[in-house]
């Protein structure tokens, strides 16, 4: 749970300030959030523990440029930062395309519009019900994505980021992104409805 945003505020300023005391406190504060991130994106520890230490480095050394809403929502700013540190990463390391699977094209209505009536597969939601198995499974599904659909479900179903903050990051547009999470999630689908026909 986030802080109230007047304390991450008063933090930010005091910092600012110099007060590298109140600095620590909000590394403190939100370093499971960036190392979470970073660890779902590039999938080791040693790249999640060194993005963590740069993205915080990279706040403080930008926390002048912090106005208006920012400054009220460090912790998404946080993890934009976070997320951009990882999308750095994992080109500089040319990670190997994951396999393609045959995914069902989106459907769109007489508009040209992305119909979205696929669930929201969110696994912090899920995680209290669902057993191991059908983790594994759902975790399989995930891995097996091709990169930037898999990018985009954690950004957005996992990590929260708006549509608009995940096309400030890929530098991709808002309906591309939408279709590409539209897609992620009809795999993720797909590997429940075979878990459940295979446990039947």
């Amino acid at each position: 749970m986030d802080a109230p945003i007047d304390d991450d505020v008063e933090l930010v300023e005091r910092a600012r300030s110099g007060d590298v005391p109140a600095f620590e406190t909000l590394v403190d504060r939100y370093r499971d959030r960036v190392y979470g991130m970073a660890l779902r994106m590039t999938r080791t520890e040693a790249d999640a523990a060194e993005i963590t230490q740069d993205t915080f480095l990279n706040a403080y050394q930008h926390l002048h440029e912090l106005q208006g809403d920012n400054l009220k929502a460090f912790g998404s700013w946080l993890s934009r930062i976070a997320a951009n540190q990882s999308l750095m990463r994992l080109r500089h390391r040319k990670v190997a395309s994951q396999v393609e699977q045959s995914l069902d094209e989106p459907s769109f209505n007489e508009r040209g519009s992305l119909v979205e009536d696929v669930a929201d597969w969110r696994l912090d939601a899920l995680g209290q019900t669902l057993d191991n198995e059908l983790r594994e499974a759902i975790q399989k599904a995930t891995d097996a994505l091709p990169e930037d659909h898999r990018r985009v479900f954690l950004l957005r179903d996992l990590d929260g980021l708006s549509y608009e903050e995940i096309a400030e990051i890929t530098q991709e547009s808002v309906p591309a992104i939408k279709s590409r999470l539209h897609r992620a999630r009809l795999a993720l689908r797909a590997a429940i409805d075979r878990f459940y026909q295979d446990v039947e």
